[in-house]
């Protein structure tokens, strides 16, 4: 007679790991049936070859609802891992026994909880701990199963257990459909094989045993089955993480532990507590603390008195942690590294992916870019080819919606060359770039249509024209002249002047800076001078009545227009724009406006220090309130304390309306220019106070008539070519004087 061997195991169980490959080796089956959705079969033959490394993830999706999937993980102590690569190195047949996932997406009852027969929700290793008096049930579970890897025995033991504990409870109907087709599937096994061995949760042991008396009987199976909903799936393997098994990323079949539990898996028995004291040494070396071969001997021996003194029959997770506290310290550490841990999984380019999936993975490896689960802090250099491939890379990526990388630092800081990035990669973007891959077979040719999309669906201007700087940060030629005609048709009926003003920041980094192959530079420019005269237009009215919040907003609008008329040599930036910023610093409106304004002008060259100390002593006379000429001077002052260092006069002015306030209204002004100053440079503020408490500026020597026409002619020559200007040596004489 057929033989059936149901292996009940806990999902990420190490010692359920070891226990399967004991009893396999022990049993030699014909056939293996894993409790895995049914079409995961065909992705079954790779595991255990070189380019699929755990921890990875079976994703299985609806084909025209890629929204609509489910992962399945596996890790190297994984019992299904271990049994299916246990069976593929001794070419034994494995089939993945479980509901297909055809079904399961198709739809089904809501509440899928195990109930016992008063309705409250069961947990089976909780109601076994305290049934043996203990009540963490992971510790218990620890002790009974996963510390010791017995083999058949322990499945015995496990499946008497979990029959006690079904006893009188009721099985939701997701999961009669499940055991249903797991019982088809074993009775067409036992018909084709001698021996069959079933690798299940421990929970379905009792369930699945088909040759028990009173066994649930093949027609009713069928009838449970019958007319259940389908939809077309797919299924590829993603790489996954120790930190995505661990419960707390919302995984409900995790672990709290995935690297501790590695470490058990391949270190099983007394001499693994030992090894991660070893590990744990290193972690703290690499972080520059201390830790002594007399710290291991100590932390080892630590453990096992306090496994003793806890009444546990090995020193389990607590103890080690305890040990290596009280011993060495740097537990937060130790935990993060060795206990969470942060490996990631690999898949090879011949398994099952998206084209889409599969682009990026040659994309990543083409930019030497390795997928990782922790922050990850990247410095690129544009300026060289593979810093030039990680950055359009990780743009492109941002454009499809996938932000493997967030930028913090990029041309806007330091200059056009450089580019900071956050990197973290997390396994549920393998779904996203699922859900795209109808967008394209490669990135870039989905990042292009997605971004063409997206700029068609913005609402606002300014929406679009961060579209447009992304486009060209991306190296997405064939998205720029789509979005360039649709800002130019959106801008010529957006009535928000503040929009208008935000958009021509990414207009002119696009002329200065943008890749435009195939981009046509008059049309640009064409959209950036239609806005410019727009601004004009609008500007005044737009500032007439401002709150503090739009004023503010506003205040950064009008730095952002300067910033891109200057960065183009726009004609506007000489005549018309300075002209409507005297209008706005003359009006009646919000201090913050006046003040930035005011300050525009001064640094643009358009008002001399002196109608700047009118304006500003006009500002804070004794007849403006007290917040009025604070937020003139936020406006006048923020982001740089440099106009006051520099310019005795206009401290005077602010130092001597400061101490003509009464106290009342001093006490109001002070915490509004408390941020103002508090932005400053250190060096800025410390200087101010210099000035202040009555000390001299320190003195700049200046150059002096001995400078060498040689040496500054080299200078220049190469600062012209910098800038892109023309060299003329006739030039250098009056260029030194200047």
């Amino acid at each position: 007679m057929a033989q059936l061997h149901l292996l009940g195991i806990r999902h990420h169980g190490p010692g359920s790991a070891r226990s399967v490959l004991a009893a396999l080796d022990e049993l030699a089956p014909d056939v293996v049936l894993v409790e895995s959705p049914a079409e995961t079969t065909a992705a079954f033959e790779w595991v255990g070859s070189e380019g699929l490394v755990p921890p990875v993830a079976l994703l299985g999706h609806v084909l025209d609802q890629p929204h609509r999937a489910v992962f399945a993980p596996l890790a190297s102590f994984s019992p299904e891992w271990q049994a299916i690569r246990w069976a593929n190195e001794h070419r034994v047949p494995v089939e993945a026994i479980d509901l297909p996932l055809a079904n399961t997406l198709a739809g089904g009852p809501d509440d899928e909880r195990l109930t016992d027969a008063g309705g409250a929700p069961v947990d089976p290793l909780g109601a076994l701990a305290a049934a043996a008096g203990e009540p963490d049930a992971e510790r218990w579970w620890e002790d009974v199963i996963e510390h010791r890897g017995d083999g058949l025995p322990a499945f015995e033991a496990v499946a008497e257990a979990m029959a006690a504990v079904r006893s009188g409870t009721i099985t939701s109907t997701g999961e009669e459909q499940r055991e249903a087709h797991m019982r088809k599937r074993i009775r067409a096994g036992l018909k084709e094989h001698d021996r069959v061995v079933v690798v299940c949760g421990a929970w379905h042991v009792p369930a699945l045993d088909v040759t028990a008396s009173g066994a649930t009987t093949a027609t009713a199976d069928n009838a449970t089955l019958r007319g259940l909903p389908k939809v077309k799936v797919a299924v590829s393997w993603v790489p996954w993480t120790h930190q995505r098994l661990a419960t707390a990323t919302g995984y409900g079949a995790g672990v709290r532990s995935p690297g501790w539990y590695d470490h058990v898996f391949r270190h099983p028995g007394p001499d693994g507590v030992a090894r991660f004291f070893v590990d744990a040494a290193q972690v703290l070396r690499r972080a520059d603390l201390s830790a002594s071969p007399d710290h291991l001997i100590a932390a080892t021996r630590m453990a096992d008195a306090l496994a003793a003194l806890r009444q546990r029959p090995h020193a389990g997770l607590d103890e080690v942690l305890d040990a290596a506290d009280a011993v060495m310290g740097g537990r937060p550490l130790v935990r993060r590294e060795l206990v969470v841990g942060d490996a990631i999984g690999g898949v090879p380019d011949d398994a099952p992916q998206v084209p889409l999936a599969r682009d990026l993975a040659k994309r990543q490896r083409s930019a030497r870019l390795k997928p990782e689960s922790g922050d990850t802090t990247v410095e690129l250099d544009l300026r060289t080819p593979n810093g030039l491939r990680r950055s359009h890379l990780l743009h492109q990526l941002t454009a499809i919606g996938v932000p493997w990388g967030t930028l913090t630092d990029g041309r806007g800081s330091s200059g056009t060359f450089r580019e900071t990035w956050e990197l973290a990669w997390r396994p549920e973007w393998s779904i996203r770039i699922i859900e795209y891959a109808g967008y394209g077979t490669t990135v870039e040719q989905a990042a292009t249509r997605r971004l063409v999309e997206r700029s068609g669906d913005a609402s606002r201007l300014v929406d679009l024209a961060s579209s447009l700087d992304l486009a060209l940060l991306a190296d997405l030629p064939d998205a720029v002249d789509p979005i360039v005609h649709e800002l130019a048709t959106r801008a010529a009926h957006d009535p928000d002047v503040g929009d208008l003003m935000a958009a021509l920041g990414p207009l002119a980094t696009a002329q200065r800076y943008g890749d435009v192959r195939t981009t046509d530079r008059d049309a640009l420019a064409s959209v950036f001078d239609g806005l410019v005269v727009r601004v004009l237009a609008g500007l005044v009215p737009a500032c007439a009545s401002l709150d503090d919040d739009a004023a503010a907003l506003m205040v950064e609008r009008l730095s952002e227009a300067q910033q891109a008329l200057a960065l183009v040599d726009h004609a506007a930036r000489r005549r018309a724009y300075p002209e409507v910023l005297e209008q706005l610093a003359e009006i009646a409106g919000h201090g913050l406006v006046h003040g930035r304004a005011t300050r525009i002008l001064h640094d643009a060259g358009r008002w001399d220090s002196g109608t700047v100390e009118r304006r500003l002593g006009r500002a804070l006379s004794g007849g403006t309130p007290p917040a009025a000429g604070a937020a003139f001077v936020e406006g006048f002052l923020a982001g740089s304390g440099a106009v006051l260092v520099h310019d005795t006069d206009l401290l005077a002015v602010v130092d001597r309306w400061l101490s003509s306030l009464a106290p009342q209204a001093f006490d109001e002004t002070v915490p509004l220019l408390r941020r103002t100053f508090g932005a400053f440079e250190s060096a800025e503020r410390r200087q101010l106070g210099r000035l202040v408490a009555g000390e001299q500026r320190d003195a700049v020597a200046g150059y002096g008539p001995d400078l060498d026409a040689s040496r500054v002619d080299a200078a220049l020559t190469t600062v012209r070519h910098l800038l892109g200007l023309a060299v003329h040596s006739s030039k250098v004489s009056s260029e030194v004087s200047s």
